[in-house]
């Protein structure tokens, strides 16, 4: 892969209504469409070249989630004991609250409205929320705090309300 530097001489002010700045932005979108990370363009003895900067890779380690855990439900199962659920939206560790001495954001009986916040999933060091789609009554919680989880995987067994 070739590594490309970006140089900024000088900054100019553009105005909006440019016709060689909607120019630009025509070849940009045209880069985004094909996904192409750089392009060269001459005109009129202006030369323009676009460099997107390829997003970085990081690596994640897999954990298997089934390694030395007894208490989590089967996820294959799920579907045919708890037909309605809450997904994880991502990979991650899954914690029932903010923190190991808070409380959890929800418990099993509890009711909750779509956007409350009813877990966290820790990942790459970033704890993301997450929230209730729709009313509903928590039934069951079908992941161990502190355990891994993947996309797709059932946190909740819910009941619609």
């Amino acid at each position: 892969m070739n590594k490309t530097k970006k140089v900024v001489t000088k900054k100019t002010t553009v105005k909006t209504n440019n016709p060689a700045l909607t120019q630009i932005k025509e070849i940009y979108k045209f880069m985004q469409d094909n996904d192409l990370g750089t392009i060269d363009f001459e005109d009129k003895g202006t030369h323009v070249r676009l460099v997107r900067s390829a997003p970085a890779q990081i690596a994640v380690p897999v954990v298997d989630a089934t390694a030395g855990v007894n208490s989590q439900v089967d996820q294959k199962s799920v579907p045919l004991q708890y037909p309605n659920t809450i997904k994880s939206p991502l990979m991650g560790i899954f914690f029932r609250g903010a923190s190991p001495s808070a409380p959890p954001f929800v418990r099993e009986g509890e009711k909750v409205k779509a956007g409350d916040p009813i877990c966290l999933i820790e990942a790459m060091k970033v704890f993301n929320e997450v929230k209730a789609n729709q009313d509903c009554v928590i039934k069951k919680v079908l992941v161990d705090n502190g355990q891994p989880v993947k996309p797709g995987d059932a946190l909740f067994a819910i009941e619609k309300i």
